[in-house]
Parts: structure tokens; C-alpha cells; sequence
């Protein structure tokens, strides 16, 4: 697999570079992971970077956006957090990502059995973390189907109000932020929301609710 270079990133639309993270997931699904000299890559990227994408994911050691979308030195901008929330530095570093450097893609990726909304769930306040919980909360407000137990105790709200997140975060990318509403209005990139499984490795993304132009 070739290092990416501002040629072959450029000449890729929002589309296909979603296109390019599916199948990467599918490889590492699979066990088929790309052939890469990271080495190689290391000298190659020495002088600049030409990522293709932005990937918005929660700290948890299981989802490196790296190794889940099996893509090598330079290819994507990663950024972490618990809970995949968002905030002003986050959002400044897509701005980045997209305005200056030129990646064409946002994706803000949650996952099965996330502790952050686990913590959310159930009302945790623990010291610069409740502010960080806190930001969950729209997201659990969201989730008007469960009637009963709204705790982490029960798997199924859990899940909801993950994905309920990924959705939101979404949402307050293009509130919060004029330029990449702006460049997401003029078909330069695409916001995707998806969901990692945690058991199988897959991600799932919510192909529906893809924002690109004026779908």
C-alpha cells in the first residue's frame, strides 16, 4: 500500500474516501490487513502529510481509528476522547484538518459498550470527568423509548443512547462550526457518523444519514 500523497488525496471525492475506510474495515475484519512498509512510510511523510480524513473516536484502547479502518502513516487525522464528545479544540482541529490541510472526510465514530456513556447513563460525577459526562447528556435526553431502567444496567438503553451521540455530535459539528458547514454545503466534505462493535470489529455506518451537499 503506497503512501497517500496530495495527488491521489485530491483527486477523491468525500465518497470515495468513506469508501476507502469501509474497506479497510472490511479488511481488518477479516484478518486481510493492507501491505504496508511503515518504515517507508515514516520517510515518505518526513516532509508533510496529506490525510485523507478526520476521525472523531473514544479514547477506549479497543477503537485506534488506525488500526479499525486499517490505514498506515499519514493517511488520517485521529482524534480522542472519551465518549467521542465534542469540543472547541476538537472542533479547531477539524477546521484544520479540513480547511487547511485538506481532508475530505469527518467521521465521528462511537462504539458497543462505551464506558464515557455508560458513566453519562448513570449520572457519574468524578472530579474534571463530570464536565466531560455532562456533555453525554443531550444525547440520554434524546432516548425517549425506554420508559424503565435509563441506566447502564440495561444494554439496550446503553446502545441507544451511543448511537443517539455519534448523531448529535454531528448535529453540533455544523451548529458550531460556519466553515465546515460551509465546505459540507459546497460538497468539499462529508460528515459520517458510525458505530464500532466492539465483539466483532465491524463498523457500521449510518449511510442514511451521511451529510454531503445538499442531501
Amino acid at each position: 500500500m503506497r503512501t497517500l500523497t496530495r495527488e491521489v488525496r485530491d483527486a477523491l471525492t468525500p465518497h470515495q474516501v468513506l469508501d476507502v475506510l469501509r474497506k479497510g474495515n472490511e479488511r481488518f475484519v477479516n484478518n486481510l490487513k493492507a501491505n504496508r512498509n511503515l518504515l517507508q512510510q515514516v520517510n515518505e511523510t518526513s516532509e508533510g502529510q496529506h490525510p485523507m480524513a478526520i476521525v472523531l473516536s473514544c479514547i477506549d484502547s479497543r477503537t485506534s481509528a488506525e488500526l479499525v479502518f486499517d490505514q498506515g502513516l499519514g493517511d488520517i487525522f485521529s482524534t480522542r476522547i472519551a465518549g467521542n464528545v465534542l469540543n472547541d479544540d476538537i472542533l479547531g482541529s477539524m477546521e484544520f484538518a479540513c480547511q487547511v490541510a485538506g481532508a475530505k472526510a469527518i467521521i465521528v465514530l462511537g462504539h458497543s459498550k462505551c464506558g464515557a456513556v455508560k458513566g453519562a447513563c448513570d449520572g457519574v460525577r468524578l472530579g474534571n470527568l463530570s464536565v466531560l459526562l455532562q456533555k453525554i447528556d443531550g444525547a440520554i435526553a434524546l432516548e425517549t423509548e425506554t420508559t424503565g431502567d435509563r441506566s447502564a444496567k440495561n444494554e439496550a438503553f446503553v446502545e441507544r443512547v451511543a448511537e443517539l451521540n455519534v448523531l448529535l455530535v454531528k448535529s453540533q459539528i455544523m451548529q458550531r462550526s460556519p466553515i465546515l458547514a460551509q465546505m459540507v454545503r459546497a460538497s468539499e466534505i462529508a460528515i459520517a457518523g458510525g458505530m464500532y462493535d466492539v465483539d466483532s470489529g465491524a463498523v457500521t455506518f449510518y449511510d442514511s444519514r451521511i451529510l454531503i451537499g445538499a442531501s
